[in-house]
């Protein structure tokens, strides 16, 4: 598994962050958690990413806050607070001119979306970036999914695209010898054709934000990257 770090000299520009603060800690940390608790906190790994932007200026990245097990109210004001120190002035209000240009005119490098009431009142702080999730251990299943919101109409603003496959407890039974990971990887070279296909833009049909896991095992980035440089062809005609 990439560090962030890592994903970030790859190219990935949008992390789905689910915060957690361990049941029984006595102290005010949180981790990361997705089934399992990371082993840095939420504070130490977003300090390493604001110095990754300070070193590199012209770069924009997404957070995605969510899910918050186990935080109570003081603690998502203290989160907010280390939120805000941390990255300082380069979280985007609202309001700002979200164009490249724009954001590196006010020094804006982070889009801070957090799920939760707490964000109301702040307006470095996003809603909710919606998040088409299919639930599927399947390709095919996927993929079908993804058609059909793309059909039903893309959301105002940011929305993500994910290209997760995911197991519950029946499949996983049911398939002993596999994991998401190998799941992922069985099942690239159909999810890759369906990329490759897709459009960068605000046209109705196009699709905005791009996620996957295992992005390290897999082309993934250089395909989005590949992706962004259709705007910049149009754009150059």
């Amino acid at each position: 598994i990439k560090s962030i770090l890592d994903q970030l000299q790859s190219g990935v520009r949008y992390f789905d962050l689910r915060i957690a603060h361990k049941q029984g800690d006595t102290s005010n940390d949180l981790y990361f958690t997705h089934v399992i608790y990371t082993q840095l906190t939420v504070v130490e790994t977003l300090q390493m990413v604001a110095t990754w932007l300070t070193a590199h200026p012209k770069e924009i990245v997404i957070l995605a806050c969510s899910h918050f097990e186990g935080l109570s109210k003081i603690l998502h004001e203290e989160f907010i607070y280390s939120l805000k120190k941390t990255f300082g002035s380069k979280l985007c209000p609202h309001n700002a001119d979200m164009t490249l240009r724009g954001l590196w005119f006010s020094g804006y490098q982070v889009v801070l979306s957090y799920e939760d009431q707490a964000a109301e009142a702040h307006e470095e702080l996003w809603h909710e970036i919606p998040y088409w999730w299919a639930n599927e251990a399947n390709a095919d299943q996927l993929l079908q999914y993804l058609n059909w919101k793309k059909e039903a109409g893309r959301p105002d603003g940011f929305f993500v695209a994910g290209l997760n496959l995911t197991a519950d407890r029946c499949f996983m039974t049911s398939h002993p010898h596999l994991s998401l990971k190998s799941m992922t990887l069985e099942n690239w070279t159909c999810v890759k054709r369906w990329l490759e296909d897709q459009k960068p833009g605000a046209d109705p049909m196009n699709i905005n934000i791009i996620a996957g896991d295992f992005v390290g095992l897999v082309p993934f980035c250089s395909l989005v990257i590949s992706l962004n440089k259709q705007l910049l062809q149009q754009k150059g005609h």
